[in-house]
């Protein structure tokens, strides 16, 4: 019934976010007569606050269609869809150049997959990752799909589906030389899968970086994690689990709406979010365009949420915040229990931030003491200073200081295992 509520109240408030939008430009465009009214910038600076505040936020684009590299050749981006479950896309961002010295350069550089988390936000969060990424990489992301927009015949999707759908992947592309970087969630399906598929006997992936993840969340719990081990499981069921209204694709598919998880996002720093609301506001009406179209990026994709499959979002906590099935070496996947000590081809990189309030410190190292078969010389870990849990995968702080570190160990594991192979 709440998420039938919700939809009443978007349809109610999108109307009111049409005029809202309508009347900010006709405020605002130099050509209107209206504009020249006294007082015309500071109601348009309302106008566009309100349609902001009442506005549908849709799933953004990665809109990453070329970068420069290093010898400052520009290279031409091609985003394609490379292989397709019906709840995850995998995606390859695709380089050319017409250079032959780059092109040739380009084949030689390592291949990553990025896996994206699937707890609220869209794969384009990680926009920047990718972008950068790009610059010395080959690259392919998971795209996982909002499972409003995913019939209800297609079946329920588990944690162990979402284990088993990175193995696919990874076998896809070609765990001989691929490298693996799980960000936030996925940290922990990523290590089973690649567990798994060391205690079978397969080809596990060159090196696999795991950032600001929930590996053992007993470590130094942050809010996020308190209200996971606190409640018991069937308060979720009862309080958090809601089904997809008949105006979707998904309709009767139970679901974690993305509404409530966005709820909570702002619920954890209230002051910032109506702050910066206010400063836009401000912004506008000082005709600072610069920091308002910031708000605006930054808004654009922070609002734009995801449903979680209900049973994939009830085994997470289940199995990760509550039993701690993984560190406590308990955990089956399909039948075969996760052995992290299994895994002895894979180099291991863990990034964590000082000022993370989402996986808090010594959450994502406790994977080395899990991946016992990996040798210590092919394991680090870093932990940023004045990073927050956005700032290890996004902006300055990442471009400047995360990524040349996982840039290298990805060059240094391969220089490894090639040595090892000689």
């Amino acid at each position: 019934m709440l998420y039938q509520i919700h939809e009443w109240q978007r349809a109610f408030l999108g109307p009111l976010s049409y005029y809202a939008e309508a009347s900010a430009r006709m405020l605002t465009d130099p050509s209107s007569p209206l504009a020249q009214l006294p007082g015309a910038q500071r109601a348009a600076a309302g106008y566009e606050l309100i349609y902001r505040l009442g506005k549908d936020y849709e799933k953004p684009s990665f809109d990453i269609h070329s970068i420069t590299n290093p010898q400052g050749n520009q290279i031409a981006i091609v985003e394609r869809v490379d292989l397709e479950t019906p709840f995850c896309q995998l995606r390859r961002f695709k380089r050319f150049s017409d250079d032959p010295a780059t092109i040739e350069k380009m084949k030689n550089e390592p291949v990553v997959l990025v896996v994206a988390p699937l707890s609220g936000h869209h794969a384009t969060l990680l926009r920047d990752t990718v972008r950068t990424l790009l610059i010395d990489h080959k690259v392919y992301i998971t795209d996982w799909i909002d499972a409003r927009m995913i019939p209800a015949a297609a079946g329920p999707f588990h944690l162990d589906d979402y284990v088993a759908t990175i193995e696919q992947f990874i076998r896809h592309i070609g765990a001989e030389s691929l490298h693996v970087i799980s960000v936030c969630q996925p940290t922990v399906p990523v290590l089973a899968a690649i567990s798994l598929m060391a205690s079978r006997g397969e080809v596990t992936p060159r090196s696999m970086t795991m950032m600001g993840g929930p590996i053992d969340p007993r470590r130094s719990p942050t809010q996020v994690n308190n209200l996971a081990m606190t409640q018991p499981l069937s308060w979720f069921k009862g309080n958090v689990i809601h089904t997809v209204p008949t105006n979707y694709p998904g309709h009767g598919r139970e679901v974690y709406p993305g509404f409530l998880q966005h709820a909570g996002f702002i619920a954890m720093n209230p002051n910032r979010h109506f702050n910066s609301h206010w400063d836009f506001y401000l912004n506008l009406l000082r005709g600072d365009l610069d920091d308002a179209q910031a708000h605006r990026k930054f808004y654009d994709e922070y609002n734009a949420v995801l449903d979680m499959p209900a049973e994939y979002y009830l085994d997470t906590i289940n199995a990760v915040f509550q039993q701690f099935l993984l560190p406590r070496g308990l955990w089956d996947v399909n039948g075969e229990r996760v052995n992290p000590a299994a895994i002895k081809r894979t180099s291991l990189l863990t990034i964590e931030g000082e000022l993370d309030d989402i996986s808090g410190i010594g959450q994502t190292e406790a994977a080395h003491d899990l991946c016992t078969g990996i040798p210590s010389t092919r394991r680090a870990h870093k932990v940023i200073e004045g990073a927050g849990h956005y700032g290890i995968f996004s902006g300055r702080r990442w471009r400047e200081v995360v990524y040349p570190q996982v840039r290298d160990f990805i060059r240094r594991s391969d220089v490894a295992l090639v040595a090892k192979q000689a």
